[in-house]
């Protein structure tokens, strides 16, 4: 009885639904209860109860329960939602904002730090840019990996998983977003930061997404992708890069594995449900101590900044504190790997990389107004002594001549003819 029921549930009646407003109410409830319950016979009691709710003067009998149910059904929306209002937020919500914006304030650090001239309209066109691209590889993501998130809790509320979105939309706003965010990049910047723009968009989508699901190693993939954002800064303001970029690429790099290992702690069932190869899942160990190494590390590439003079020994000495404590959280961490110890290093690691990022800013060594100011004065100190002594030497040689003169004059007096003699 209760598998005929739910074959004539599968029918779509939304017209008689929206005639028997009552019915379906009374439907609703008592197919969830028949879901709900195993037993055959406290399946029939509870459709026995609502009908007698429904026709309290009839003896409802299976026949008249069947009938009630296939009148009533389920009202189909259609799906995907596309209202006006929604569709900016799903949108956001598919290019993954948060993340896109920690990628773009990484690019602007990069621009920011970068020994060149100041441009606004370079530094915009380049976080502009940067934006697209990580929008368009995000969706492009979230394309690939519907079955797998639809199996995890963080992610089975994703646009696409819940249909909220097709995934025609996905792909045409990941082209749209990646074509506008390399061109602006090619054209508004320079061509290195629309390469490494492109290099990383293909990175992301076609090696990391992948790895994901076959091998431990898509972390430090991963990492390379979080750490090439400051790069395109970099280069979107000087059009080349130097031992500074790659220092602050290195930075970067070695902050990815606290963070994320730290995070990843606490996903794994939800990682080992959908059938991710994460460290926290397979190998705990490697996790644990991976986190801990490139916290030290975060602190040697600190101290290794002004030593190729791209900040001053402030930013070693400030940073100090700020990569111990890192460092202490990750030892706990190592220690106890319990949710309370990498629930506090992650926590405190998205605290650690802008404070970082500011003090790298602050204690560069290049500004370029200084310097510009500098070589200003210089000319000017240069162009002032230079008058000075070409004045000089027309002083020296006009009182030469004046003397040259006179001599001569004198000479020539004798032979002269008087004239009182004549």
């Amino acid at each position: 009885m209760l598998q005929v029921l739910l074959r004539r549930t599968s029918g779509n009646l939304s017209s008689l639904s929206c005639t028997y407003p009552k019915h379906f109410k009374y439907y609703t409830t008592g197919v969830k209860k028949l879901l709900e319950t195993s037993d055959v016979e406290s399946n029939n009691k509870s459709t026995t109860q609502y009908g007698t709710q429904l026709y309290p003067n009839s003896k409802t009998t299976n026949e008249q329960i069947a009938k009630q149910l296939e009148v009533t059904r389920l009202v189909w929306h259609p799906s995907p939602s596309m209202k006006k209002d929604e569709v900016l937020g799903h949108y956001k919500k598919l290019s993954k904002f948060r993340l896109t914006s920690l990628v773009v304030i990484t690019t602007m650090a990069g621009y920011a730090m970068a020994p060149a001239p100041f441009e606004i309209s370079t530094f915009v066109m380049c976080s502009l840019g940067t934006g697209l691209v990580s929008a368009a590889a995000n969706a492009i993501n979230q394309y690939h990996e519907v079955p797998f998130d639809s199996q995890m809790s963080r992610t089975k509320n994703r646009v696409l998983v819940t249909g909220k979105l097709t995934p025609l939309h996905s792909i045409g706003f990941a082209v749209t977003s990646a074509a506008c965010g390399i061109g602006l990049l090619h054209f508004g910047v320079n061509d290195l930061a629309a390469l490494l723009s492109a290099a990383n968009l293909f990175l992301y989508t076609s090696i990391y997404t992948p790895m994901k699901r076959m091998t431990i190693l898509n972390t430090w993939v991963g990492s390379v992708v979080g750490a090439i954002p400051p790069l395109i800064g970099w280069a979107g303001c000087s059009g080349s890069l130097d031992i500074g970029a790659y220092i602050l690429c290195g930075l970067l790099y070695a902050w990815q594995f606290p963070h994320f290992n730290a995070l990843s702690w606490n996903l794994r069932p939800d990682y080992s449900r959908a059938g991710y190869r994460m460290m926290a899942v397979t190998n705990p160990d490697l996790c644990r101590r991976t986190a801990l190494r490139y916290t030290f590390a975060i602190g040697l590439l600190s101290f290794l900044a002004p030593v190729f003079d791209i900040t001053n020994i402030w930013f070693a000495l400030g940073s100090l504190p700020l990569n111990g404590y890192f460092c202490y959280l990750a030892y706990k961490f190592y220690q106890h790997s319990d949710s309370g110890s990498s629930r506090k290093l992650f926590r405190y690691s998205l605290i650690h990389l802008p404070l970082l990022m500011a003090m790298f800013l602050l204690c560069k060594t290049h500004w370029i107004f200084m310097e510009n100011a500098n070589k200003e004065e210089t000319s000017t100190n240069y162009t002032q002594s230079k008058s000075d002594k070409i004045a000089n030497n027309l002083n020296n040689l006009t009182s030469t001549l004046l003397i040259t003169s006179r001599d001569d004059t004198n000479k020539l007096l004798p032979l002269i003819p008087s004239t009182k003699a004549n």
